[in-house]
């Protein structure tokens, strides 16, 4: 299975893609697993390092770790 590389940019400041570790606003580190879009707008998928599963997150309500 190839995951495609999406890229996406949110006011100009941050982009995530597929691959990238992240901080949640409630400081979970996860792993973006998906990128998409539906009726209201752009999500991001994360798989958190500490509960199984996988969740939805508005673009704003994630910190890019370097």
């Amino acid at each position: 299975m190839i995951e495609s590389k999406k890229k996406f940019f949110f006011r100009n400041e941050c982009l995530f893609e597929v691959g990238d570790r992240v901080e949640t606003c409630n400081h979970c580190i996860g792993t973006v697993v998906r990128v998409d879009r539906d009726k209201i707008g752009v999500f991001i998928v994360v798989r958190l390092d500490i509960i199984p599963g996988e969740f939805a997150y508005d673009p704003s309500d994630l910190e890019k770790i370097e």
